[in-house]
């Protein structure tokens, strides 16, 4: 007579650990993440995850890795936008990642390591502008300085730093705050029109350089 096999528990795996780490991240922060609370949620026993990750930085190394995996490079391929262009799509692109998971967003900080998807960001980018023809310590510069900007908008929303009680900002301490308490309400037009006025003026900055640049070759 046959017996009905129990069903089985999915094969732990470096995917299934750096989806589950990912979630506590999200929902509780970088602090949230350890082995006892990763093998709870896989319902493992916490020695497997170091068959994976030898340390819980691995693991939230890779967690900020599959978050630069999701940034679209593709406007930086030979044929398509010119280098200011392909800057202003990847920002986007690169903030739209970021914004969905900010948690993360201090591991990105530290810089790609040996990150693969953060190498291929890095290496597109510069690729991108030594093409274009900026020299090489400008090309590095410029991807340096995206990425402060990118980084530093996707941490926090400034609109969403206010309380939204009309009577928290006394005209006679803060005489220019009197409409402070309605920047919650609009949270997306105020932070998005903050990074994009940022990101023109970033690149017009650039592209002023860039003539000069030109008039000297």
């Amino acid at each position: 007579m046959w017996r009905m096999a129990r069903p089985r528990k999915p094969l732990l795996s470096r995917a299934r650990i750096v989806e589950a780490a990912g979630a506590l991240v999200d929902a509780e922060g970088l602090g949230a993440v350890s082995t006892r609370r990763l093998a709870a949620a896989l319902g493992v026993s916490g020695p497997s995850l170091y068959n994976h990750f030898r340390t819980k930085d691995e693991i939230l190394d890779a967690v900020a890795d599959a978050v630069s995996a999701r940034v679209d490079l593709s406007m930086f391929e030979a044929g398509g936008l010119d280098w200011r262009g392909a800057l202003h799509a990847w920002a986007h692109s690169y903030r739209d990642a970021l914004s969905d998971h900010p948690n993360i967003v201090p591991v990105l900080a530290r810089g790609p390591g040996r990150r693969p998807a953060g190498l291929r960001l890095a290496d597109a980018v510069f690729g991108a502008m030594t093409e274009a023809g900026w020299p090489p310590a400008q090309a590095t510069r410029i991807g340096a300085l995206m990425r402060y900007f990118i980084l530093g908008s996707a941490m926090a929303s400034f609109a969403r730093g206010f309380v939204d009680d009309e009577t928290a900002y006394d005209p006679a301490d803060y005489p220019h705050l009197g409409q402070a308490h309605l920047l919650a309400e609009h949270q997306h037009e105020v932070d998005e029109g903050a990074f994009e006025t940022g990101l023109a003026a970033l690149l017009d900055g650039l592209a002023l350089q860039y003539e000069a640049l030109r008039d000297t070759v």
